[in-house]
C-alpha cells in the first residue's frame, strides 16, 4: 500500500495544478500530510472491504452522514487516496462553495457542488471517484439520539445519476463519524437569519468552548465497503423509472442500515472500536 508521503504520483499533475471543478494535486497532497496524524492517530480508522472500491473508471460512493461538521468525507477521501491512490471528489451542497475563503480551499481539496450535472461529468466523461451523502444536510443535523438512524435517501437522484453515467453505487458504513461531533440542541431560527442550513450546539463547544467548534472527539471510525450496486439498464437514457429509481435506493439505504446495525452490534467502544 502507498504512504500518505507518496501520494503525489496520483497521476501526472495538470500544469496549472488546478483542474476544471478547481482541484489541485499540490493541495490534496498537503492536505494528506497535514491530516494523516488525525486519521492515524486520532480517529484510528480501520477499513473492510476496501478492495471492492473499483481501480479504474467511474463509481459513486455513497454513505451514512454524522456529525455537526462531519469528518466522514475527510477520512474517505484520505482513506482511499492513500491506500489505493485514486483521487476522490467529495460533492456537497453549493453552500460551501460560497463561503469566502472556506469555499476556495474546498475546492481545492477535492469538493465539487453536489448537481446531477457535476456527477455525470465526473463519473461517465472523466471515469472518477465520487462521494455523495444521499441523507445531505438532514444527516449531518440529527441530533444524537437519533444517531445511526438513517433518513430518507431523497428521491433517488443518487441512483439515477449512477443510471445515466453507467457506473456502480458502492455503499460505504461508517461508524465513529456521529460521535466526533454529536447535536445537543439545534438552533432553527438563528440559522434561517445567517442563512446557513443549520446551527447546531455540541458536546464539544459544552466541554471546550470555543475550541470545540472545530476539534472533533477522538471517536474510533470504522468503515465497511459494501458490494458495488449495478443496474441492468442503458446508460445516458432521457428517462429511467421513477419506481425503479426508489426501489434501487431504498435497497441500498436498507443495506447500510443493515450494515451499521451489525457492526454498532459488535462495536464495544465508542473511543477504541
Amino acid at each position: 500500500m502507498k504512504g500518505a508521503t507518496d501520494m503525489p504520483a496520483l497521476g501526472d499533475f495538470r500544469r496549472s495544478d488546478v483542474d476544471e471543478w478547481g482541484r489541485s494535486e499540490r493541495m490534496r497532497a498537503l492536505a494528506r500530510r497535514i491530516y494523516e496524524p488525525a486519521y492515524a492517530w486520532w480517529f484510528r480508522a480501520e477499513w473492510e472491504g476496501m478492495e471492492k472500491i473499483p481501480t479504474s473508471g467511474g463509481a459513486l460512493l455513497v454513505g451514512n452522514h454524522g456529525g455537526a461538521i462531519p469528518s466522514d468525507a475527510p477520512v474517505i477521501m484520505h482513506g482511499i487516496e492513500r491506500d489505493l491512490g485514486r483521487p476522490v471528489y467529495g460533492m456537497a451542497d453549493y453552500f460551501f462553495r460560497t463561503l469566502p475563503v472556506i469555499g476556495t480551499l474546498w475546492s481545492r481539496a477535492g469538493g465539487v457542488a453536489a448537481r446531477p450535472d457535476n456527477a455525470y461529468r465526473l463519473l461517465r466523461e472523466q471515469g472518477q471517484l465520487a462521494l455523495v451523502f444521499p441523507e445531505g444536510a438532514n444527516g449531518s443535523s440529527k441530533p444524537y439520539a437519533q444517531r445511526y438512524r438513517l433518513g430518507r435517501f431523497g428521491r433517488g437522484g443518487f441512483v439515477e445519476i449512477a443510471m445515466r453515467a453507467g457506473v456502480p453505487v458502492v455503499p460505504v458504513a461508517i461508524v465513529g463519524s456521529e460521535e466526533t461531533m454529536p447535536i445537543v440542541l439545534e438552533l432553527p431560527r438563528a440559522a434561517k437569519l445567517l442563512g446557513i442550513p443549520y446551527l447546531p450546539v455540541t458536546a464539544n463547544m459544552l466541554a471546550m468552548g470555543p475550541l470545540g467548534l472545530v476539534v472533533p472527539f477522538p471517536a474510533k471510525f470504522r468503515l465497511r465497503v459494501l458490494s458495488p450496486v449495478t443496474f441492468d439498464v442503458e446508460p445516458d437514457c432521457d428517462h429511467y423509472p421513477k419506481s425503479r429509481v426508489m426501489q434501487e435506493a431504498e435497497q441500498i439505504r436498507s443495506a447500510l442500515q443493515s450494515a451499521l446495525s451489525d457492526m454498532l452490534g459488535a462495536r464495544r467502544s465508542i473511543w477504541f472500536g
